[in-house]
């Protein structure tokens, strides 16, 4: 199973969303969902992230290997590391979250590998 999350912040208005792209069987599945207002960008990733996966839940038995892919790398390298200086609570929730599979392969991507999640992410705030 393939989960691709992005994260969008529009800094005008200070609105940020989330783009979840779950891939299953061939089959796609399309969330987007707005995120609080008034945080940076690199926690909109880290919630995107954490949505994605407690979406999962509804399409996933527990017992798949998920390959997780975000084009943030602060995201990637803290999950690379298990260590964030800035984010730690929203990576000890993600890490959580990535322990009820039995293998979560995170995999950063270019900003162009991931446009599913991004246009879902702009989605969100518009």
């Amino acid at each position: 199973m393939k989960l691709y999350s992005d994260a969008a912040t529009r800094m005008t208005d200070q609105k940020s969303g989330a783009g979840i792209l779950i891939i299953k069987n061939q089959t796609q599945i399309q969330i987007h969902q707005p995120l609080p207002d008034h945080i940076d960008n690199h926690q909109a990733e880290f919630l995107a992230a954490i949505a994605g996966f407690k979406a999962l839940i509804d399409y996933c038995d527990g017992s798949e290997t998920i390959m997780f892919f975000t084009d943030s790398r602060i995201l990637s390298d803290s999950l690379g590391k298990e260590f964030s200086t800035a984010y730690p609570k929203l990576l000890i929730e993600l890490i959580h979250l990535q322990n009820n599979y039995p293998l979560v392969i995170n995999q950063w991507v270019p900003e162009k590998e991931n446009q599913g999640a991004h246009k879902l992410a702009w989605q969100a705030i518009h």
